[in-house]
């Protein structure tokens, strides 16, 4: 990931559970990976075709490795049939998922 990219960009929400964002999936990609901020979204990369529920399958098995938490604590909370989803992880604050996927939050950015 990009170490200019910055929390202020990507649309974190926090609940009284845990956190939503939105990701950009873009399936049958040569290799699973996070390629960074896209606008206001976690761009992912996934190798699973969009049919049967393969992307969203890997979508959730992916992201649960990499913010290394059971896979029942990630959820697809809409966007189940299209490439821009919310994401839902319960037992997370926003300063631990940043950290975990090695986005700089806006308060380790440097000062002027």
């Amino acid at each position: 990931m990009k170490s200019e990219e910055k929390a202020d960009a990507f649309k974190l929400t926090e609940t009284g559970t845990g956190v939503q964002f939105t990701v950009h999936v873009q399936p049958r990609a040569s290799r699973n990976e996070i390629c960074g901020i896209q606008g206001n979204e976690l761009k992912l990369r996934l190798t699973a075709p969009p049919v049967d529920d393969a992307a969203n399958k890997l979508c959730i098995e992916f992201l649960a490795g990499e913010l290394k938490v059971a896979k029942s604590r990630l959820a697809i909370v809409s966007g189940a049939k299209s490439r821009h989803k919310i994401i839902k992880v319960s037992g997370i604050n926003c300063e631990a998922l940043l950290s975990l996927l090695g986005i700089p939050s806006v308060s380790d950015s440097p000062g002027p």
